[in-house]
């Protein structure tokens, strides 16, 4: 055999191996999370002493524990997005804007890639809970006189007032205000230089933390709306003078008022009576006899 040709099927077989040995090592990589962080599947997952939990055992017991019912949420996600689509059915993003802004309140401090991934999940959840609600009561008909007077009894919880999330560092004196700026120039962490520095017990202890606060409350200081309106998310201010004091306020987020008029919501409201009306609840395993459905438990 020639010299060349035989070195030159060794290095197919070189180059064939190192490729069957990546792509086999690419196929035992799973994800684990939203964060993309992946772990071997011939690895354990646990080790508990000298007892090794292995992946096929953690899979085994998700799957009987919650496999019927996972999938089951994911046909239901199916049929809905299926017979949205089919019926026409989409859902106004200034009010998936609003039912954002309402769970957003309810949470605490995120990191940005935290509030990216769940904001990506609440959108969804929401647009298939809107979906989902229309479809079920398409059939049904309530009256303008019925949406009229619900509107007008409960209108107020159709609005989102403009509200801010933020952290605060009260000091005495502009002095040492000028020493926690110096700090936090330098990268130090907010909540451990409010732990450290700051004279307001209520959140000390909660690294500054003051929640959501509606702007046109009457717990937002005149002084920290002012520094708030010229501000970024995730930055914060220069030292705040109240009167002897002195503070420094971190804008976690700024939320924007939302409000409906009648005819923005009202369809939304005939969908919400219409499911009362029928008594029913959110179930779209209802809709599964509009499609063909074949599923390995049933």
């Amino acid at each position: 055999m020639p010299k060349k040709l035989l070195l030159s099927i060794i290095l197919t077989l070189i180059v064939l191996n190192i490729v069957t040995l990546l792509l086999w090592k690419k196929s035992d990589n799973v994800a684990l999370d939203d964060l993309e962080k992946t772990i071997n599947r011939k690895d354990p997952v646990a080790v508990v002493g000298k007892k090794k939990v292995t992946y096929e055992d953690w899979m085994e017991t998700l799957r009987d524990r919650y496999g019927k019912a996972e999938l089951e949420e994911m046909i239901n996600q199916s049929v809905v997005r299926q017979l949205a689509k089919e019926n026409k059915i989409k859902v106004d993003k200034k009010v998936i804007e609003f039912e954002l802004a309402n769970i957003m309140t309810t949470q605490g401090v995120l990191t940005k890639e935290e509030m990216k991934a769940a904001e990506e999940k609440w959108r969804k959840n929401i647009t298939h809970r809107y979906k989902q609600e229309a479809l079920l009561t398409k059939d049904i008909r309530v009256t303008e006189e019925e949406v009229e007077a619900y509107y007008e009894e409960y209108a107020n919880q159709y609005s989102f007032s403009e509200s801010v999330q933020i952290s605060h560092i009260t000091v005495d004196g502009m002095e040492t205000a000028e020493k926690v700026m110096e700090e936090l120039n330098q990268g130090a962490s907010f909540p451990l230089l409010a732990l450290e520095y700051s004279s307001d017990e209520a959140t000390r202890q909660n690294g500054g933390y003051m929640g959501y606060l509606d702007i046109s409350s009457d717990h937002l200081l005149p002084s920290y709306k002012e520094a708030i309106i010229n501000m970024e998310e995730n930055t914060h201010s220069s030292p705040v003078k109240l009167g002897d004091e002195a503070a420094i306020i971190y804008l976690h987020r700024h939320l924007p008022e939302i409000k409906f008029t009648y005819e923005e919501i009202k369809p939304y409201i005939q969908n919400e009576l219409a499911l009362k009306k029928k008594g029913q609840t959110l179930d779209a395993g209802i809709l599964w006899n509009e499609l063909e459905i074949d599923w390995i438990y049933e």
